[in-house]
C-alpha cells in the first residue's frame, strides 16, 4: 500500500499527517494517522529537525517505509515561492528564511515534495472535496490567526505573478481601525483571531461600562464569542462590527472576481450564527445584485480537519 505525507507548518504549532494514496468519497477518511508539535522559536534547524524526526516517527508507528510514500505536501503561509519550494520569511515564522523545504524532504525521504500557501491549499482541498465541490470560480478565507484567500478562478488555482495572490487581509476598509497585516483598518483588522481581540479591547475602553470581557489581557475570538452568545453587550457589539467589515470585504471580493461561493474557515465557521445575517444584509446593500445573487457564503465543510486534509491534497491534485 501507498502512502502520502503531509506537513502543516503554522506560527505555533506545526501537524505531520499521513494519508492514503486516494482520496475517499468521505474527505476525513483520508487521513491515517497525525503528530501535532510546537514550533521551536529561535531556531530554524532545531524547528526542521523537530518535524523531520516527528515524520519519521509517525511512518515507524505506522509500519510505513520511505518507500512506500508516493508524495509530501507542505502548508505553510506566504510569503513564499511555491514553483522552486521555498519558504521566504512569513511574519509569522520569525528566522525561516529562504528555506528550501521541498529540496530538503524529498532528500530525505526520497519523494517528491511540494509547497503551497496555507489559503490556496485549503482551497483547493475546499474546491475538491468540501463546501466548494461541483464550483469552477470559488475564493477560500482562511478567518483565523489571519485573514487571506485562496483563489479557484475558471477551475484553476490562481496564485499571481509572484505567489501573492489572494492576500486580501491587507485591504483597508476604513481609515482607522484594528491593526492586522501591518495596516490600520484592514480587512485582517476586523476579521481575524488577533483583530477581533484587539477591536473588543478598543470598544470596551470607549464604552466604558461592565463587560464579561472586562480582563482585556485574556481576551481572544473564542472567549468574545462565548460572551456574545451569553448576551454580553459589548462581545455582541464586536463581533457585529466584524460581522459588517466581512460583508464589505467581500462585497469587494464578490464585485471584482464573481465567484459562484466563498467559503470561510476557522472563526466563521465556528460562529456563522454571529456572522452570517448581517454579512446577508451587507453584501445585499454593497455588492452589485447580479454578482451577489451568483455567490453563496459558506463555512468551510472539512471544519476543524481542513489543514490536515489540506496538505495531503497537495499531493493528490
Amino acid at each position: 500500500m501507498k502512502y502520502t505525507l503531509g506537513i502543516d507548518i503554522g506560527g505555533t504549532k506545526c501537524a505531520v499527517i499521513l494519508g492514503k494514496d486516494k482520496m475517499p468519497e468521505n474527505a476525513t477518511d483520508v487521513i491515517v494517522d497525525k503528530i501535532r508539535i510546537e514550533t521551536p522559536k529561535g531556531s530554524l534547524q532545531a524547528a526542521l529537525d523537530d518535524i523531520v524526526f516527528a515524520a519519521e516517527d509517525l511512518l515507524e508507528k505506522n509500519g510505513v517505509a520511505f518507500t512506500d510514500l508516493i508524495g509530501i505536501g507542505v502548508s505553510c503561509g506566504g510569503p513564499l515561492d511555491s514553483k522552486n519550494g521555498v519558504i521566504l520569511s512569513p511574519p509569522n515564522l520569525p528566522g525561516w528564511d529562504n528555506v528550501h523545504i521541498t529540496d530538503l524532504l524529498s532528500k530525505h525521504f526520497g519523494a517528491p515534495a511540494v509547497l503551497q500557501n496555507d489559503a490556496n491549499a485549503c482551497a483547493l482541498a475546499e474546491w475538491k472535496y468540501g463546501a466548494g465541490k461541483g464550483t469552477r470560480n470559488m475564493i477560500f478565507l482562511t478567518f483565523g490567526t489571519g485573514m487571506g484567500a485562496g483563489l479557484i478562478l475558471n477551475g484553476q488555482l490562481y496564485t499571481g505573478a509572484c505567489d501573492l495572490a489572494g492576500e486580501v487581509g491587507h485591504i483597508r476598509l476604513n481609515s482607522t481601525g484594528p491593526e492586522g497585516y501591518g495596516k490600520a483598518g484592514s480587512f485582517e483588522g476586523y476579521c481575524s483571531g488577533g483583530g477581533i481581540a484587539r477591536l473588543a479591547e478598543m470598544m470596551i475602553k470607549q464604552e466604558r461600562t461592565f463587560t464579561a470581557l472586562d480582563d482585556v489581557e485574556t481576551l481572544d475570538a473564542k472567549s468574545i464569542a462565548a460572551a456574545a452568545k451569553a448576551g454580553d453587550k459589548v462581545a455582541g457589539e464586536v463581533y457585529e462590527v466584524s460581522a459588517i467589515r466581512l460583508g464589505q470585504g467581500l462585497s469587494i471580493l464578490i464585485d471584482i472576481l464573481n465567484p459562484e461561493a466563498i467559503v470561510i474557515g476557522s472563526i466563521y465557521t465556528r460562529d456563522t450564527e454571529l456572522f452570517a445575517e448581517t454579512v446577508r444584509q451587507v453584501i445585499a446593500k454593497e455588492a452589485l445584485p447580479g454578482a451577489a445573487a451568483a455567490c453563496r457564503i459558506l463555512p468551510a465543510a472539512l471544519d476543524e480537519h481542513i489543514g490536515d486534509i489540506a496538505a495531503l491534497a497537495l499531493v493528490l491534485e
